[in-house]
């Protein structure tokens, strides 16, 4: 059974950092595309980044540009998300997502996304 099982999240202050984790079971990592999103109160859940299976990041919220940061490590079956520099306009439910992909593509869109996590509470305060 494909499962993905986000921690990390908390409450912290604008500035801050936090490392959310990702972990994954049921399935070969480096098979697999892994996207973060992430919806704030009242919006729609937006997509933030994407690691390829080949361990190639992009992002695609101009937002996190030289804040976030992703990666994996296929051995430990985890992907990342380091956020530095938190601001208040981060605050949202995280989620890492899933999608079969065995040729090193990203992933933008949240319904080309197969196996979902139950997402992680970020929130920063001013």
């Amino acid at each position: 059974q494909q499962q993905l099982v986000e921690s990390g999240g908390g409450l912290v202050q604008s500035g801050d950092s936090l490392t959310l984790s990702c972990v994954i079971s049921g399935f070969r990592l480096d098979d697999y595309a892994i996207g973060w999103f992430r919806q704030a109160p009242g919006k729609e859940r937006d997509g933030a980044f994407c690691i390829s299976s080949r361990g190639v990041e992009i992002y695609y919220d101009e937002s996190v540009k030289g804040r976030f940061t992703t990666f994996r490590d296929n051995a430990k079956n985890t992907v990342y998300l380091q956020m530095n520099n938190l601001k208040p306009e981060d605050t949202a439910v995280y989620y890492c997502a899933a999608v079969t992909d065995y040729s090193g593509n990203w992933h933008f869109l949240w319904d080309e996304y197969e196996f979902w996590g139950q997402g992680t509470q970020v929130t920063v305060s001013s």
